[in-house]
């Protein structure tokens, strides 16, 4: 029996999905994932779960705005606690890692949207990384912060530390702590089987 026609069905199959990954690879800015409309406003995020993804994503399509997924260069690893630790070792040494991309064009923007997850009681890394690299003077910057029911600990010192010179608004803030508790789920379930 041939492979050629189990490849080429493979292949047939595969076509549309390589082709959607192709045209947002198209659309990416030197490695972050952005979708150019020729907006004045951009929504620039950070997700781990996908929480913060989602409130971009509705932001996006409400406003018709640009979309920006601010990822550091060297992706963060995919296991809950080996992130976490990761994520507090950047807090606790004030590293600003390198990002994947950049927004060549920020200048063309009046109002930004920032949004992220409190890491640690603060706002990750990468955000500080994007605040630093990129002049928000005289921009309009509104900050969503999603979290784990600790609140947006000091998240907005740090961003009014990095985004001197914008136009800083009240954030909107919201708990969204499903990865969080899930994970204490398991492990109380575990305990209990394992008693």
């Amino acid at each position: 029996m041939s492979d050629g026609p189990d490849f080429s069905r493979r292949m047939m199959l595969a076509a549309p999905a390589v082709l959607a990954f192709a045209s947002t690879a198209a659309c990416a800015q030197d490695g972050g994932d952005t979708r150019m409309k020729g907006s004045k406003t951009l929504i620039a995020y950070v997700t781990r779960s996908g929480n913060t993804r989602v409130i971009a994503e509705t932001l996006q399509r409400a406003l018709n705005a640009d979309l920006f997924d601010i990822r550091p260069a060297r992706a963060y690893p995919a296991d809950y606690e080996q992130h976490v630790a990761q994520a507090t070792r950047e807090r606790d040494s004030g590293l600003e890692p390198p990002l994947a991309g950049r927004v060549e064009n920020i200048a063309s923007y009046d109002e930004i949207f920032l949004g992220f997850p409190i890491w640690g009681e603060t706002t990750p890394a990468t955000v500080r990384s994007f605040l630093t690299v990129h002049d928000l003077t005289g921009k309009t910057l509104r900050p969503f912060i999603t979290h784990g029911g600790y609140g947006a600990g000091n998240s907005m010192s740090v961003v009014e530390n990095h985004a001197r010179g914008a136009r800083i608004q009240e954030p909107f803030v919201m708990e969204a702590d499903q990865e969080r508790r899930t994970l204490n789920q398991i492990n109380s379930w575990l305990g209990r089987i394992r008693g």
